[in-house]
Order: structure tokens, then C-alpha cells, then sequence
């Protein structure tokens, strides 16, 4: 909490109340000097959003390492302690996605190869013109009056085919970059009447895919390439994932709140482990991306490579085992039951996480612009 100056009046500012020490014993508003340094806007906003003063440190030590602790001593009323799940999940999910966003800024994805594709065209291109020059040389009358006291070695050895060869291959990785710009043509389609038609010859098959074709049409008509779509398509679903998730929240409880007494345990008490668990999954991905960013750095260290593969496995494994240990502590359940209701829970969340992804991809897609 805030640790300002406490005012020499002892008269709360916020309600009228007499204060005895820092806070006020009627509405909670600490007692002190109302007017701060410019830097304090900013020290305050963590101190207020985090409690920054140990009892968030020790809430994200105790999420990470600590599985079902946090649900347990809520549940148990010593709310005190920890920073609440919703302010917590709220917290890390900004964060989380926040940076996230700032490493698919400049996500080019596809634009590599087709950089690279340029450079070698660049290079064919120079070949080539040299190997005219050097044709257009043995042409010359003092070569070839030269070359012929050699039985002509020199013009075989330098064949002017190898010239029309490279020329060629210059047009060729030409054309293959200029076809890899619609994704439409590559169908061999040019309308949406030209969909219409195939999608008619062959009974209406293919009428589930109008809507992604005509949005595909309507990018490739504002003048986007394939690898652009791509990434405002990536871009789109990691904006769109915050709020799918916030909707999954409530399912996800709901599936604990089936599979468990109801007398014992209420729908708030497992919506507090649904908080408590996806905060972890969360803080694990930030976690993860953060030491993808510092290993991209060294992406040519062999150790550093191996290391980075072990981790990401780790965490995995981890994240998956951390449900049944949260679980099992939280609910005191007999162990052999405590794996077969969170298999069965893990298993439909699964089925239903993967249909959220696909519905999450189809909005996305189609709300692009």
C-alpha cells in the first residue's frame, strides 16, 4: 500500500471521521497528505493495482509454485494475504497480452522468402548480365581469330547456352514471385462469380466457404499480398483471444461446478479456482515468450537451442500436471478420484478450448478489414 506522509489533522478528508492512526475506521481511506510529487501517479498505480509492498510478490510466487494454495486460503476467508483472483487475472491477462502485442508489431511473416527470392533474382540478374558481356566479347574479331589458334576451347568452355540458361532462370524466379501474390488465382478463380459457379457444378458444396473466399477477395482488392493477410489474420486472433477467453471463463467453472458436490462447493468457489488456474497459465505463457525474446538473441548457440527446447517441454509437462495437483488440493478429494474427475474435466475443457480456437480463427478472419 501507499506509504505517504499521514496528515497532522486527524479528520478524514473523504468522510469526516476521526482517525486514530493511518486509516480511517469508517470508510477505509488512509490519512494522509493529499498532495504528492508527479512521480507519484505512477508509484501509486502499482502500489494500488498490485500492493506492491509483498502481497503481490508472494501471490505470484505462490501461483506459480505453489498449486491450489491460493484457492484454498481464499476459500478459507483470509483474503488479506493475496491479491483477489479477479484483480489478479485481470493483472496478468493486460500484461500478458500487452506484450504479446508488442512482438507481433512487426510480425512479417511470409515477406523472408520473398525477400530472399528478390536478393537471388538480383543476383541471377547480375550473373547474367555478365555472362553477355563475356559473350558478346568472344564475338569480338580478336577472340575469335584467337580462340581459333586453340581449336575454339575457349568458346566451348564459355557456351553461350549457360548464358540463355541463367537469363531464364532470372524470368522464372520472377514470375514465381509475382504468382504467389493472390491466393484467389492460385484456385484458378478471378470473381466471386467464377466461386459461384464451381460451387453450383458441384451441388453447393463448397457454399460453407463463401464468406472466407469474398473476404479474401476484399483484402486481395485493397491491394494486400498472402504473407499480409497472414499476419493481420495473427494479429486479429491475438487481439480477439482476451475477450474468448474472458467468455471461457464461466464455462469452465461451470464444468467443475457438474463434477462436484453441490452442497459443499458453490459455483463462486470453483469460479475462484477457474481464476486462480488460468492466472498461472497465463503467467506461464508471459513467461515463456519473454524467454523466447532473450533466446532469440543467440538463435545460433547449439546450447542455447537445447535449452530453450527443454524449457518449453518443461513448462508444458508442467502446466498440465499443476490442474491435477490444483485440483487435488483444493477440493481434498481421494486421489484416485481426484484423476479421473480432472481427466474427464481436462479432457472436455480440450474438446471445447479447440472449438473456441476455431470459432476465435473464423471471427477474426472475417472481421479483418
Amino acid at each position: 500500500m501507499s506509504h505517504g506522509k499521514i496528515r497532522e489533522d486527524k479528520t478524514c478528508l473523504n468522510c469526516g471521521h476521526q482517525v486514530e492512526e493511518r486509516f480511517c475506521p469508517h470508510c477505509g481511506q488512509q490519512n494522509i497528505e493529499s498532495r504528492h510529487p508527479f512521480y507519484y501517479l505512477f508509484t501509486h498505480f502499482f502500489e494500488d493495482f498490485t500492493h506492491y509492498d509483498g502481497q503481490f510478490w508472494g501471490t505470484m510466487k505462490n501461483l506459480l509454485f505453489k498449486p491450489g494454495r491460493l484457492t484454498k486460503i481464499y476459500l478459507e476467508g483470509k483474503r488479506q494475504q493475496f491479491v483477489p483472483p479477479v484483480k489478479l487475472y485481470i493483472f496478468i491477462s493486460f500484461v500478458t497480452f500487452l506484450f504479446i502485442s508488442f512482438q507481433i508489431t512487426d510480425l512479417n511473416f511470409g515477406k523472408e522468402g520473398a525477400r530472399q527470392a528478390k536478393d537471388i533474382n538480383k543476383e541471377i540478374q547480375k550473373e547474367a548480365a555478365k555472362n553477355k558481356d563475356v559473350n558478346k566479347a568472344l564475338q569480338s574479331p580478336e577472340v575469335l581469330k584467337a580462340d581459333s589458334l586453340t581449336g575454339g576451347m575457349l568458346a566451348r568452355a564459355l557456351d553461350s547456352s549457360q548464358v540463355k540458361n541463367t537469363a531464364q532462370d532470372s524470368v522464372d524466379v520472377e514470375n514465381i514471385f509475382k504468382e504467389n501474390k493472390s491466393i484467389t488465382k492460385s484456385f484458378g478463380l478471378q470473381s466471386m462469380e467464377d466461386f459461384d459457379k464451381k460451387d453450383q457444378k458441384n451441388g453447393h458444396q463448397y457454399q460453407v466457404f463463401r464468406p472466407f473466399v469474398a473476404k479474401i477477395f476484399e483484402l486481395e482488392e485493397k491491394g494486400h499480398s498472402p504473407s499480409e493477410i497472414t499476419n493481420m489474420f495473427i494479429k486479429s486472433s491475438v487481439h480477439n483471444l482476451p475477450k474468448a477467453l474472458f467468455i471461457y471463463l464461466p464455462l469452465f467453472a461451470f464444468l467443475l461446478w457438474i463434477f462436484h458436490s453441490k452442497k459443499k462447493w458453490w459455483y463462486f468457489d470453483h469460479g475462484v479456482f477457474t481464476l486462480h488456474y488460468f492466472s498461472f497459465l497465463l503467467l506461464l505463457t508471459l513467461l515463456l515468450f519473454v524467454l523466447n525474446k532473450v533466446f532469440s538473441y543467440f538463435e545460433t548457440n547449439s546450447f542455447v537451442i537445447i535449452l530453450k527446447g527443454l524449457l518449453t517441454t518443461g513448462a508444458t509437462v508442467y502446466a498440465g500436471c499443476y490442474f491435477f495437483v490444483a485440483h487435488y488440493k483444493t477440493y481434498r478429494t481421494h486421489p484416485a478420484l481426484t484423476i479421473l474427475v480432472g481427466a474427464i474435466i481436462f479432457f472436455i475443457n480440450t474438446v471445447l478450448f479447440t472449438f473456441l480456437l476455431m470459432g476465435l480463427g473464423i471471427v477474426s478472419f472475417l472481421l479483418m478489414h
